[in-house]
């Protein structure tokens, strides 16, 4: 395999492509999961979950605004910065989302953005989970994924994503 230096460096916020760059792509790689398995449209609640070193310093490097911003649908590399703070503030103070710029849900991030900094998931210290829910609490789909450093995602199973070479 090779890489650019195009690969390595990536562009977007935060001062950590592992905490900002690969939770944003995590969160909008799930919510195309579930616009692509036809469920997006039922969809009433997403929890995520960040663990380890996402889990422990993910408020102060910015994962908690990286997972919000990849849940509506925003792609890391095109994201207008100056626009961030504006879209952070709707989500929060209006408690609500819409998923892959198409679905709005309500979302409350005390209940809905979790972080465990003392626990792991099984391939790497930068875990997230995501848990999408319907009207009745029932579990619509459920993905696993890591940030592997350099903005680079892996699901559960170690496939990479759509923006890896």
């Amino acid at each position: 395999m090779y890489l650019s230096t195009f690969d390595i460096f990536k562009i977007g916020i935060g001062p950590s492509s592992s905490h900002t760059v690969g939770p944003m792509r995590a969160a909008r790689m799930f919510v195309e999961k579930l616009d692509g398995d036809g469920v997006l449209g039922r969809v009433h609640r997403i929890q995520s979950e960040l663990y380890g070193s996402l889990g422990a310093t993910g408020k102060g490097h910015g994962s908690d605004i990286a997972t919000l911003l990849g849940l509506c649908g925003h792609d890391p590399e095109i994201i207008d910065v100056d626009s961030v703070p504006a879209l952070v503030h709707e989500i929060r103070s209006g408690g609500a989302l819409t998923v892959g710029g198409k679905h709005r849900i309500a979302y409350r991030e005390k209940t809905d953005l979790l972080f465990f900094a003392g626990k792991s998931l099984p391939l790497h210290v930068n875990g997230l989970r995501f848990f999408a829910l319907d009207v009745e609490g029932d579990e619509l789909a459920t993905q696993i994924y890591y940030s592997v450093g350099g903005g680079f995602v892996i699901d559960d199973s170690g496939v990479r994503d759509a923006w890896t070479p």
